[in-house]
C-alpha cells in the first residue's frame, strides 16, 4: 500500500482512486464547472478534505472554455497539462473549442467529463435521479471532441481507475503533446473497490516518451547542404514552444547566414537575433536553395506563393506528418520528427567541427546583408507608428508601440488581435522567446483564460491579453473576470475595438475582390459602436480605462500596466479605425 490507502479502510471508492491517480502524475489543478454527474467526486473531495488529504486544488470556471483555456495556459508555463473537469455532453460541447485549440497548439490536456448515469431503476449507487439525466445521454458523447483528443477512455470500473489515468497523461505528454478526453460515468465513480484490488505501480514506469535527435547519416547529408546553400531560409511558427530551439536558430542561422522568417507565429522566437527577416519570407522563398520548416503547421499560403521547385526542403518536427490534418501541402525532401531543439543542435555540431575560413566569411557577409535589411524594416516599422492618428480612431500602431516600450523583456503576450497581429508583431520587441503566444487553433475565445492559467502557473509574470472586440465577446470575459477575481490572478486586458470582425471581411475581399459585398460594404461581419468594454471591469472591482485620444496614449498605458504590475486586473477599451 502506498501513503494514501495506509490510513483508508479495505474498500474505498473508484473517485478515490481517480483523485489519487491524478495526484501521481502529476495534477496539481482541476479547473471544474460542476454537474450533477459529479457527486461522487464532490463528495470524495469533500473527505479528504475531512480527513487531512489534499486534492488536486479545485479552479472553479464558470463557463467550461474559460476551464480548458486555463489548463492550457498552465500547460504553456509549465509544460505539465492539467485536467479540466466538464458535465457530460453540455460541458463537453463548451469545451470543445478549447480541445481543439490545444490540439492545434500541442498543450496537454486532460478533459475529464462526466456521464449520465447508465441505470434507472436505482440498481446501483447514482442511479438516474433527476430530469437531465434522462436528455444528457447522446448516442456517442466523445464524438463532440474526438478530432482533438489524442486519446478517448470511458472509465469502466474504479480497479483500473488509476491505471486509466496513468495511460492518459502518458499520451498527453508524449510527442506532439495535445488534450486527452475520459468520461466517468456516476455508477463507476460511486463502484466501491477493496484496496488490494487496484493495481499500483511507480509513476515513472508510465513517464511520457521523449523526443530525441536524429541518425547521424541524417544530419551530416542536410548539414553539407547547409554549407554550400548561398539563399538559403528558416521558417517556424512555433519555434519558442520547445525550450532552446528558438537559441539554436539563432546560432545556425549566423553560423552559415541564412535569413530566418516566422509565418503564421503561434509562439515566437527571438525577435533580435541576427537573421531575423520577419514574418514572411515573400521573395525568398522562390528564390531559396535551401529552406528549412522548423516546428511549423502552415510556413507559407501556397495559393498565394509558389516556393522554388529546386529549393530542397527539409521539415524538422516533434510532428512532420501531420496526421490530424487530412490535406498538409507542404514540400519535405527530407522529414526530421523530433525535438527541434536537438536536431538543431546536432546540425550546429556537424558544421561547426568541419567550417572552414571561407564558409565563415561568406556566412558573415550574409548575416550583414541581413542585418542591413533589419534595420530598414525597424526604422519602416517606427514611420508606421509616428503617425498618433485622430480622436476615435487611434492607429493601431501607435498604441502597440507605445505598450511595447511599457512592457518588460519577460512579460507575456497572449493574444487574438487577428486583424491587427501584424502590427504588434512590429511594434512590440520581443527579444526573448515564447513570451508573445497565440493557439495554433482557430477558436477564437482562448487568452482570456489561457492568460489566468499563465499568470496561476507563474504569479511573478505580467501576463497582458491583447484581442479585439469581436475576439473579446468569445471569451466569456464575465467568467474569465470572475475567475480573476475570486483567485487573485490578475491580468491586463487590451480590447482594440475596430467595431466587427475584421477577418471576415478581408477573406470575403480575397475570394471577390470586385463583388456585391465590396459594391455594398456589407460583409456580416460589423458590430455597432458603442459597446463600453471597460465598464466591465466595474463588474469586478477592476480598473477600467477607455482611449479615444491619441495624446492620452502613453499616461492610460502606463497607469493600466502600473495597475496590474501592484495586483489588480484592468481593461483598456482602444477605439482603433473601423474594420
Amino acid at each position: 500500500m502506498n501513503a494514501w490507502t495506509e490510513i483508508a479502510a479495505e474498500t474505498l471508492s473508484a473517485a478515490h482512486f481517480l483523485l489519487e491517480g491524478l495526484k501521481e502524475v502529476g495534477i496539481e489543478y482541476l479547473f471544474v464547472n460542476m454537474g450533477t454527474d459529479h457527486a461522487p467526486l464532490i463528495e470524495e473531495l469533500a473527505r479528504w478534505k475531512a480527513e487531512g488529504l489534499e486534492p488536486p486544488a479545485l479552479v472553479i470556471c464558470p463557463h467550461e472554455s474559460t476551464a480548458a483555456h486555463m489548463a492550457g495556459g498552465f500547460a504553456l508555463a509549465t509544460g505539465r497539462g492539467q485536467a479540466a473537469l466538464v458535465h457530460v455532453d453540455v460541458g463537453t460541447a463548451n469545451a470543445a473549442m478549447g480541445m481543439h485549440n490545444m490540439a492545434r497548439s500541442r498543450l496537454p490536456m486532460m478533459l475529464l467529463a462526466g456521464k449520465a448515469p447508465y441505470t434507472s431503476h436505482g440498481e446501483l449507487l447514482g442511479s438516474r435521479d433527476n430530469y437531465v439525466h434522462f436528455i444528457q445521454e447522446p448516442a456517442d458523447q466523445g464524438a463532440l471532441v474526438r478530432p482533438y483528443a489524442k486519446w478517448e477512455y470511458t472509465l469502466q470500473s474504479g480497479v483500473t481507475a488509476k491505471e486509466v489515468v496513468r495511460r492518459a497523461h502518458t499520451i498527453m505528454q508524449s510527442g506532439a503533446r495535445g488534450p486527452v478526453y475520459l468520461m466517468l460515468p456516476r455508477e463507476a465513480l460511486t463502484q466501491e473497490v477493496e484496496v488490494s484490488a487496484v493495481a499500483s505501480f511507480p509513476t515513472h514506469k508510465h513517464g511520457p516518451a521523449e523526443p530525441s535527435g536524429i541518425e547521424q547519416i541524417a544530419i551530416a547529408d542536410l548539414a553539407e547542404r547547409l554549407m554550400k546553400a548561398e539563399r538559403g531560409i528558416i521558417l517556424t511558427s512555433y519555434g519558442g514552444h520547445t525550450e532552446g530551439t528558438s537559441e539554436a536558430i539563432d546560432r545556425l542561422s549566423q553560423l552559415v547566414g541564412m535569413r530566418v522568417f516566422e509565418p503564421n507565429m503561434v509562439s515566437n522566437i527571438s525577435h533580435e537575433m541576427a537573421c531575423f527577416s520577419g514574418f514572411a519570407a515573400g521573395k525568398h522563398l522562390g528564390s531559396a536553395d535551401v529552406g528549412l520548416i522548423v516546428d511549423s503547421d502552415v510556413p507559407w499560403m501556397p495559393s498565394q506563393q509558389r516556393p522554388n521547385p529546386d529549393t530542397y526542403w527539409a521539415h524538422i518536427d516533434v510532428d512532420v506528418l501531420k496526421p490530424s490534418s487530412p490535406i498538409w501541402s507542404f514540400p519535405a525532401d527530407r522529414r526530421l520528427e523530433g525535438n527541434s531543439a536537438r536536431i538543431l543542435g546536432q546540425l550546429i555540431d556537424y558544421i561547426e567541427e568541419r567550417a572552414d575560413a571561407g564558409l565563415r566569411a561568406a556566412a558573415a557577409a550574409r548575416v550583414e546583408t541581413i542585418r542591413a535589411e533589419r534595420s530598414a524594416m525597424k526604422a519602416k516599422a517606427r514611420e508606421a507608428a509616428a503617425d498618433p492618428g485622430s480622436n476615435g480612431a487611434i492607429n493601431p500602431r501607435y498604441f502597440l508601440s507605445e505598450l511595447g516600450k511599457a512592457l518588460r523583456e519577460d512579460d507575456m503576450i497572449l493574444h487574438e488581435a487577428v486583424r491587427n497581429q501584424p502590427a504588434m508583431v512590429q511594434q512590440i520587441a520581443r527579444s526573448r522567446g515564447n513570451t508573445m503566444v497565440r493557439t495554433g487553433g482557430g477558436g477564437l475565445g482562448a487568452s482570456g483564460g489561457m492568460a489566468l492559467g499563465y499568470k496561476l502557473a507563474k504569479p511573478q509574470a505580467l501576463v497582458v491579453q491583447i484581442i479585439g472586440d469581436g475576439g473579446f465577446f468569445y471569451n466569456n470575459p464575465s467568467s474569465v473576470y470572475a475567475v480573476s477575481r475570486q483567485y487573485d490572478l490578475p491580468i491586463l486586458t487590451i480590447v482594440l475595438d475596430n467595431a466587427g470582425w475584421s477577418a471576415v471581411k478581408e477573406s470575403t475581399l480575397r475570394v471577390y475582390p470586385d463583388g456585391h459585398a465590396k459594391s455594398a460594404e456589407d460583409f456580416g461581419s460589423q458590430i455597432e459602436r458603442g459597446t463600453r468594454f471597460a465598464v466591465m471591469a466595474e463588474m469586478f472591482g477592476f480598473a477600467g480605462f477607455t482611449l479615444s485620444d491619441p495624446l492620452e496614449v502613453s499616461r492610460v498605458v502606463a497607469e493600466a500596466v502600473e495597475t496590474v504590475r501592484g495586483g489588480r486586473t484592468a481593461i483598456v477599451h482602444v477605439h482603433v479605425p473601423d474594420h
